[in-house]
C-alpha cells in the first residue's frame, strides 16, 4: 500500500522541495477507499504569526485501493510556511501529519515544512561546480618577504610547523598572539598548487589589521593587517588568482570588534579618540556601555571582543554604504564575503549588506556562518530569514559535515539520507547550487582526527597539543577521509577544502587544527586523491546544479558498506556508488534494481557485466538515462 503522504514523490507532491515564489505546487494525499468521508479533505498550511489557510482538497484518480485527492497551492509570500491535512469521517476529525523525515500518515505528528522563497533570488554562477579552499592565512605558507610596521606585542616564530601557544597567562587570558608568519605573498606562491588541486574559489579567514592570530577582533577594517602585506598586496593576489580561474571570498566579522582597535582603542595603541576613551568618540554610540568605560557588551562575555550595533546608523554606513568596507574590498577583487556568526547579525543589517554587496555586483557572494538548518533557525527569539533571498545566498554546510561525518564512521544509510534530504528539501535551489560543503574548519577538529584518532570532547588542551595519529590510526582516518570527501565533493553544493585537510595535515580542536602546513612533508597520494576528485567533478555538468536520488533503498542492491545517488542532468544522469568499508563491494543486477534508468554506461571505477564494483573506500560512477515520466 502507498503511503497516505510523502513529500519526497513528485506524485504527491509536484514540486519537490522549496518552492519559487509565485510558482504553483500540486500537493496530493491518498487515502485508502475503505475510509468514507463527510466531507473532502483539506490542506491546512500557515506562516509564523499568521492564520491558517484551508484549502479545500478533490478527488483526482481512483487507484487500486486509494483515492487521490488534490489541491494546488500558488504561494504568494517568500516566507517559510508550515502544513499537515485533515478530513473528516464518521463526524470524527484525522490529520495527516509528518511521521518521519519525508512520509506523512494519520494521527499524532510533526509539521511538514515549505520553504517558499523570492521570485528574484539568484545566485551568483562563478562558484557553482567549483571547488573552494578555506586559508587560515597565518598557516598557510610565508613568503619570507620583509614587511613593515609590525605591531608591538606580537611573537613572531621561526619554527615553521611548530605547536600552536595555547597556555593562558597568570590572569587565566590566552593572547593569541604567536604568529608563523604565512602571509598574502606566501599564498600568492601557491596558486600554481591551487590551481593544479583543482581549486576555483579561495576562502580566507580574516586579514583585516588584528592583535591576534586569528584576525577575528578587528583592528582596522580598512587595512591588512601588516604582517600579511598590505591593501595592495591583496588586489595582486586577487588579480593573479583571476588569471587561473581562482576567485578570492574574505571573512567578514562584522558583529563584534577587538578591543584593542581603531574604534574603541581601550589599550590607546592607536591615536584616535575611541569609544573606550570618550564618549565624544565618533565610534562611541557602536557600542553598549553597561558601566562606562570598563563594563561594556561583549560577544559571549570576552572583555576584548566588544560587540557592536550593527544597525547604528553609523556603522551600518560604515560597512555598508557607498564606498563602505564591503564596497572598497569588492573594488580590490574580493569576489564576496563569508560572514561570521551569522546568527548574531540583526535582519535589517543583513539586508543593507545583501544590498550593499549586490548593488556593486549581482556576481559577488554573502555566505553565512550557521551550524544548523539555516531555512527554519530562531535566534534570540527571532524567526530569520536567511534563505528567502533577501540575506544570503549561502550557508556554511554543517549538517552535512555532520552526516557525512557519522555516516563513514558507521552511521546508518537511512540517517544519512534523512540528514541530506531534509537540507535539500528546505533550501531553495539556488542555495542549494553554492553551499560551502566541508568536512573540516578552523572551528572543528579536522576530519582525519575526528574519524582515525581519539575522542577529543571533554579533553584538555594539553592533551590535545601534542596528540598526534598512531600510523594505524592516520591509515584508517586518510581512507575514511577518502570516502567523505567523495561525498563532499558529489552531493549537491560546493566542496570546501580546509587547507591541509588535502596534504594529511593533523589537529584536534583550536588552536591544533590551526597548525601550519606541511610544505615538503605532505602526503602526496591523498594530494593526488583529491585532484583526481576535482577533475572528475569538472568533468560532470550535474554537479552544478543537477537534482539528487537516494538509489539504494528499499532494492536488491541495498548494502550498508556502499550509499548510492544520482544527479540529474537534461540528457543523461550521473549514479555514484561510494563504498565506506575496507571490502571491495560488488553490486550485480544493476539493470534489473535501478528499474527507473537505462542505457548504462561506465563513466569512473568499475562497471562490467551489469555489475558495479567499488572498491574500499573508494566510488564508482555510471552514466543512465532516467526515466522521462520523473522528470519535472
Amino acid at each position: 500500500m502507498r503511503p497516505v503522504y510523502d513529500t519526497w514523490d513528485l506524485s504527491y507532491k509536484s514540486i519537490f522541495g522549496a518552492v519559487r515564489q509565485f510558482n504553483t505546487c500540486r500537493f496530493t494525499i491518498r487515502l485508502h477507499k475503505d475510509i468514507l468521508l463527510d466531507v473532502q479533505p483539506v490542506l491546512i498550511l500557515f506562516r509564523t504569526g499568521f492564520k491558517e489557510r484551508f484549502i479545500p482538497m478533490t478527488i483526482v484518480s481512483e487507484e487500486d485501493d486509494c483515492f487521490a485527492y488534490s489541491c494546488d497551492f500558488t504561494a504568494r509570500y517568500s516566507d517559510v510556511h508550515y502544513y499537515y491535512f485533515s478530513y473528516t469521517s464518521g463526524g470524527v476529525r484525522y490529520y495527516i501529519k509528518k511521521i518521519s523525515a519525508h512520509e506523512g500518515a494519520v494521527g499524532d505528528g510533526g509539521l511538514f515544512q515549505l520553504t517558499v522563497y523570492d521570485k528574484d533570488y539568484s545566485t551568483p554562477d562563478f562558484l557553482k561546480g567549483g571547488v573552494m579552499y578555506q586559508i587560515f592565512p597565518d598557516r598557510f605558507c610565508r613568503s619570507g618577504k620583509l614587511h613593515d610596521n609590525i605591531p608591538e606585542g606580537r611573537i613572531l616564530r621561526d619554527d615553521w610547523g611548530g605547536t600552536p601557544l595555547y597556555r593562558p597567562d597568570e590572569n587565566g587570558h590566552v593572547w593569541n598572539n604567536d604568529y608563523f608568519g604565512g602571509d598574502l605573498a606566501g599564498i600568492q606562491s601557491k596558486l600554481g598548487y591551487l590551481h593544479d588541486l583543482g581549486v576555483t574559489c579561495i576562502y580566507l579567514n580574516p586579514i583585516f589589521e588584528s592583535h591576534e592570530n586569528h584576525r577575528y577582533n578587528t583592528a582596522d577594517y580598512r587595512n591588512v593587517d601588516p604582517l600579511l602585506g598590505t591593501n595592495d598586496d591583496f588586489e595582486e593576489l586577487c588579480k593573479e588568482a583571476e588569471k587561473l580561474g581562482i576567485s578570492v571570498i574574505l571573512d567578514g566579522v562584522f558583529s563584534h570588534t577587538g578591543a584593542d582597535s581603531v574604534y574603541f582603542n581601550k589599550f590607546g595603541r592607536y591615536p584616535s579618540l575611541g569609544a573606550y576613551q570618550s564618549k565624544d568618540s565618533k565610534y562611541y554610540e557602536w557600542y553598549s556601555f553597561i558601566d562606562y568605560p570598563d563594563v561594556y557588551e561583549s560577544w559571549w562575555g570576552i572583555d576584548t571582543l566588544p560587540n557592536v550595533n550593527e544597525n547604528n546608523e553609523s556603522y551600518t554606513r560604515f560597512i555598508c554604504g557607498d564606498d563602505g568596507v564591503l564596497q572598497y574590498w569588492l573594488s580590490k577583487g574580493a569576489a564576496g564575503f563569508r560572514l561570521d556568526v551569522a546568527d548574531e547579525l540583526p535582519d535589517l543589517f543583513l539586508n543593507n549588506l545583501r544590498k550593499s554587496v549586490k548593488s556593486y555586483s549581482p556576481d559577488k557572494i554573502v555566505i553565512g556562518e550557521v551550524w544548523e538548518d539555516a531555512s527554519n533557525k530562531e535566534s534570540y527569539g527571532v524567526k530569520r530569514r536567511y534563505l528567502l533571498g533577501d540575506q544570503l545566498d549561502s550557508v556554511m554546510n554543517y549538517p552535512f559535515r555532520e552526516a557525512i561525518i557519522n555516516y563513514v564512521k558507521g552511521g546508518s544509510n537511512d540517517d544519512f539520507i534523512n540528514s541530506i534530504m531534509t537540507i535539500l528539501e528546505n533550501y531553495p535551489q539556488p542555495t542549494i547550487d553554492v553551499l560551502m560543503n566541508f568536512v573540516s574548519t578552523h572551528d572543528i577538529e579536522r576530519a582525519i582526527n575526528r574519524l582515525g584518532g581519539d575522542d577529543c570532547n571533554g579533553q584538555s588542551k594539553d592533551w590535545m597539543a601534542e596528540r598526534y595519529l598512531t600510523p594505524e590510526q592516520y591509515l584508517y582516518g586518510k581512507n575514511l577521509l577518502k570516502a567523505a570527501m567523495a561525498l563532499q565533493f558529489f552531493l549537491p553544493g560546493v566542496p570546501s577544502i580546509y587547507y591541509g585537510d588535502e596534504a594529511g595535515l593533523q589537529g584536534y580542536k583550536d588552536p591544533f587544527n590551526r597548525r601550519c602546513y606541511p610544505w615538503g612533508h605532505e602526503d602526496r597520494e591523498l594530494i593526488d586523491y583529491v585532484s583526481e576528485l576535482s577533475r572528475v567533478r569538472k568533468s560532470i555538468p550535474n554537479l552544478k546544479n543537477g537534482r539528487t536520488y537516494f538509489i539504494l533503498t528499499n532494492s536488491a542492491l541495498s548494502d550498508d558498506r556502499v550509499i548510492g545517488f544520482s544527479r540529474q542532468g537534461d540528457d543523461v544522469d550521473y549514479i555514484f556508488f561510494v563504498n565506506r568499508s575496507n571490502e571491495t563491494v560488488s553490486l550485480s543486477g544493476i539493470s534489473r534494481n535501478l528499474f527507473l534508468f537505462s542505457d548504462f554506461e561506465p563513466a569512473y571505477g568499475d562497471f562490467s557485466d551489469d555489475t558495479v564494483t567499488v572498491k574500499p573506500y573508494g566510488y564508482t560512477i555510471i552514466k543512465a538515462k532516467f526515466a522521462a515520466f520523473f522528470k519535472k
